[in-house]
């Protein structure tokens, strides 16, 4: 399958490290003009100067925190005014522990960064979108939406409401010739993934590496995932070829889905 994205704009939120990084790579060895938007400019730069720009591509980036929602949405009116054909929505997810010993901080603030945040960005892109006929909506959550992950209790409430969002969204952007598809990554050897390990390896009493075995253990193909794994299947739900596919959950997780 040939995949063009030559003359694509993709907005890649998160894209400075992980998944993100990946699908900002892989879209732009593949044509398309990236626009970054995460809060570490040094990363950012760093991986700006990294992709591929062999198509005359131009790459820019937009440095936010998805944890200040308004200072986001001021940055974004700013500074992207121009065609997107393609928004990949994507953020770290919030801290681990049990869901009863939460706090309620805990939720305002994984709300306002995974789905107010996702809603910023989606209405800032959008109306180019609808005046053109054609784009390309990707959020990255968790396989958890379907089938809940022990010790993640807010990241489990509120990617399921991420869910939700982008499935309503599908409906009514849908006449439009825009598509809104969730991509559910399974285990995946990123920092996030670390920070988890870190967590459960102090709690149990075990080493990371053992914790990682464990997940690896817990899927069919026996191993954690790469990143650019996750990547290729965004590259394909933000191509041409995906144009039948909306409102879709697409797991990516070597198998560990058990329903």
């Amino acid at each position: 399958m040939n995949i063009d994205l030559e003359n694509k704009r993709a907005v890649v939120c998160g894209g400075s490290d992980g998944i993100g990084k990946s699908c900002a790579q892989l879209l732009a060895q593949n044509g398309a003009d990236i626009i970054i938007v995460a809060r570490n400019k040094n990363k950012i730069k760093s991986v700006i100067k990294e992709l591929d720009s062999s198509k005359n591509q131009h790459h820019s980036y937009i440095c936010s925190d998805f944890n200040h929602p308004e200072k986001l949405q001021k940055e974004i009116e700013k500074n992207l005014k121009d065609r997107v054909d393609i928004l990949i929505n994507n953020s770290g997810g919030p801290h681990g522990g049990q869901l009863i010993d939460s706090e309620i901080d805990e939720f305002r603030l994984a709300f306002e960064r995974l789905l107010v945040s996702n809603q910023i960005m989606t209405k800032a892109v959008v109306s180019s979108m609808k005046k053109q006929k054609y784009g390309r909506i990707i959020n990255i959550i968790s396989t958890s939406i379907k089938q809940v992950i022990p010790g993640l209790g807010v990241s489990n409430t509120i990617r399921g409401a991420v869910a939700q969002w982008a499935k309503t969204l599908a409906l009514e952007l849908g006449e439009f010739n825009i598509t809104v598809n969730n991509i559910l990554p399974g285990y995946t050897s990123t920092e996030r993934l670390n920070e988890l390990a870190n967590m459960k390896s102090n709690s149990l009493n075990i080493s990371e590496e053992k914790i990682k075995n464990m997940w690896a253990e817990s899927t069919a193909l026996n191993r954690l995932a790469d990143p650019i794994e996750i990547a290729n299947a965004a590259l394909f739900l933000a191509s041409e070829q995906s144009s039948y596919i909306t409102g879709h959950n697409l797991a990516v997780d070597g198998g560990r889905y058990k329903a």
